[in-house]
């Protein structure tokens, strides 16, 4: 008997043997999504993506028994690194996976089609890009312009409308970048047992960043208050309740997304929307730096003809108007006079500081209506650009109304760690300080029981599976390295 040979089949064995328990455990094959920002650093681009997704600010069914939806999130808020959270839905049939951004400042859920003119064919992100061909699912339909959600999203029946004309949208941004096609009806999976027919758009031409692979997914999934939402299309068809919350990590990446009336923890901490807004608007009253209540003047925050502040996980940076912005921040940097501030890219303010911020720099709290406080961390508005450098996350009058007012905009970088509720039944908004890696207790209204919705992160889970596979990789090489020194 040849023991080399023996004992070399038995590892190879082994190691055929672990390695199918590697892939089994792995499941489905998940690409890694990269940090959208790494690398170059760009934090010009940064706002630009801000400007971009927020331009609809500057310009103008499914059946069965309500149920919890868990829907799957990845993505990271930090500004030097993803700089937005994405969801993974199922589309069509045969279902097929897209990739697209979190969105609770727009109204339509739209992804790229099979026809689509400059659209991008890469991602820097990671993920892998689908275009959607309606003709490949058995169970698109056209929506036309005389249907009723079209009809109920352009107020009206479009002029020249014929029923052979497909419903179109079209979308232009700040920054001029656009998106153009027309809407579609198909099967949309968002979790096991979530799934039923929904109208989104197929989007047939991009320009601008949207064009481009630095930002690329496959769409956009838009939570907005519109009737032509998600969760509008969803609460109407009376698969869900219209209240659904999100926790987003940016320690860990991904976090919780739930439609549903959550449960577990209680959010007492809540402050109702202004009324007859496009978006999630809410009054805030005033701002405190450090236990002190910042001087600004009393008309500052009126709701009245103006936009109020917007709730909004569809921008990564804060918007704060001048006249708030340069109080607010001389506060801040009040507590390290000796600090050397430098500005990057022309709009943001860097130091270097080696200690931990949280023990250096004040923490601040937004004061809304109804009692309501946000509190932000100095490692909530601050973010580690590299080393020893950090910037701060807050701009000046990045945004403004269609009046030309300037706006308070609330985005991610705020949101992170936190349970945000949107209820829109009772129309009011609440949060708290919360871990996004842990879970929250969601009422199924079809069965009356109460289901867990944990954390999760796409993009972890992918990076931590292909890590797995090259260290296992690793060890063969090396066991057959020690095998073939032997004999």
């Amino acid at each position: 008997m040849d023991l080399g040979k023996t004992t070399r089949g038995a590892v190879l064995g082994c190691i055929l043997v672990l390695f199918t328990l590697v892939l089994d455990a792995s499941g489905d094959f998940v690409f890694p999504v990269h940090h959208k920002f790494k690398g170059q650093r760009s934090l010009s681009a940064l706002k630009a993506h801000d400007a971009r997704r927020h331009g609809r600010i500057l310009a103008s069914a499914v059946s069965g028994s309500t149920s919890a939806v868990d829907l799957e999130i990845g993505g990271n808020g930090h500004p030097s690194d993803t700089g937005l959270y994405f969801a993974k839905l199922g589309i069509g049939s045969p279902s097929k996976d897209y990739f697209v951004q979190v969105d609770t400042g727009s109204d339509i859920l739209w992804v790229n089609c099979i026809d689509c003119t400059n659209c991008p064919k890469k991602s820097d992100i990671g993920v892998k890009l689908t275009l959607y061909d309606p003709k490949s699912s058995s169970t698109s339909q056209p929506v036309t312009c005389d249907q009723d959600f079209c009809t109920s999203k352009y107020s009206g029946q479009l002029p020249g409308c014929r029923p052979t004309l497909l419903c179109e949208y079209d979308v232009t941004y700040g920054d001029g970048s656009a998106t153009a096609g027309y809407f579609v009806k198909d099967n949309i999976e968002f979790d096991e047992r979530t799934n039923g027919s929904m109208v989104f758009g197929c989007g047939a031409k991009q320009s601008g960043q949207l064009g481009k692979s630095a930002e690329a997914l496959d769409g956009i999934l838009g939570f907005g208050q519109a009737n032509s939402s998600v969760i509008s299309q969803l609460a109407a068809s009376g698969k869900v309740r219209k209240q659904f919350a999100h926790c987003l990590d940016n320690v860990n990446g991904g976090g919780i997304f739930a439609i549903g009336e959550v449960v577990q923890p209680i959010v007492k901490n809540t402050t109702p929307l202004v009324p007859k807004q496009a978006h999630y608007n809410v009054a805030m009253e005033a701002i405190e730096v450090g236990g002190d209540v910042v001087q600004l003047p009393t008309d500052i925050f009126d709701t009245g003809d103006k936009e109020g502040t917007i709730i909004d996980s569809g921008t990564t940076l804060a918007y704060l108007p001048e006249e708030v912005y340069q109080p607010v921040m001389s506060k801040i940097f009040a507590s390290q006079p000796d600090l050397k501030l430098h500005t990057v890219d022309e709009q943001f303010k860097c130091f270097q500081y080696s200690k931990t911020v949280d023990d250096g720099f004040p923490v601040v709290k937004f004061h809304f209506k109804n009692s309501a406080s946000m509190t932000v961390y100095p490692r909530d508005y601050l973010f580690q650009l590299k080393d020893d450098v950090w910037c701060s996350g807050w701009q000046s009058s990045g945004m403004k109304s269609g009046n030309g007012d300037s706006m308070t905009l609330l985005g991610d970088l705020v949101l992170s760690n936190k349970l945000v509720i949107y209820d829109l039944e009772n129309q009011e908004i609440g949060w708290m300080d919360y871990n996004c890696s842990s879970s929250i207790k969601v009422r199924d209204e079809k069965s009356g029981g109460i289901d867990t919705i944990g954390a999760h992160n796409l993009s972890s889970a992918s990076t931590l599976t292909i890590g797995r596979l090259l260290k296992f990789l690793f060890l063969i090489s090396s066991v057959l390295l020690q095998i073939s020194s032997l004999y």
